[in-house]
């Protein structure tokens, strides 16, 4: 055999050890109580439910990420997280391009769905609405936050434009 074969095999062997280590990780973490770092994971059941009036919701300003779930289709990840004007959003960027439509499926389908979810932020889940915010000046105070908080990058023009989504994280029933 050539050496140029040999090298050949071990890369393939490589990537199909690489390949199902991946698939088995997504796959075993897909009905675990939250995401892992890497993965989604399943239905956020641990944790406080909050009931009540919401909290002021500037102590998310020292939180970098949250777990969110969607109800539909039930399936959790982890999350920026802004608080502006009273109100907490959460973003989606690369939303126009072929990894976003891949990597971002979550915000489709709360787009598309209905929108329901959970938080969990600091080991206390708030069950939320998720509603898609596309344009208008609400859209100044939120990527002035998302700027501070993550670094540049964010504009009102690219969320207008569609390459970042923001949604409001509304308590349910609104």
């Amino acid at each position: 055999m050539s050496a140029v074969r040999i090298m050949l095999q071990i890369v393939g062997i490589l990537a199909l050890i690489l390949g199902v280590t991946i698939i088995t990780l997504k796959t075993t973490h897909q009905d675990a109580d939250g995401p892992s770092i890497l993965f989604p994971g399943g239905e956020l059941v641990s944790g406080e439910l909050h009931s009540g009036v919401d909290p002021n919701w500037s102590f998310t300003d020292d939180i970098s990420v949250i777990e969110l779930q969607l109800d539909n289709p039930l399936s959790s990840r982890r999350i920026f997280i802004m608080e502006s004007d009273g109100k907490v959003y959460v973003p989606s960027g690369y939303m126009r391009s072929a990894l976003g439509k891949i990597w971002k499926d979550w915000a489709f389908q709360a787009d598309l769905g209905d929108g329901l979810a959970v938080a969990r932020i600091e080991g206390v889940r708030y069950e939320r609405q998720l509603l898609r915010i596309k344009q208008g000046s609400v859209l100044d105070g939120i990527v002035a936050k998302m700027v501070s908080k993550y670094g540049p990058g964010a504009t009102r023009a690219a969320v207008e434009a569609g390459d970042i989504w923001i949604f409001e994280m509304a308590p349910r029933g609104i």
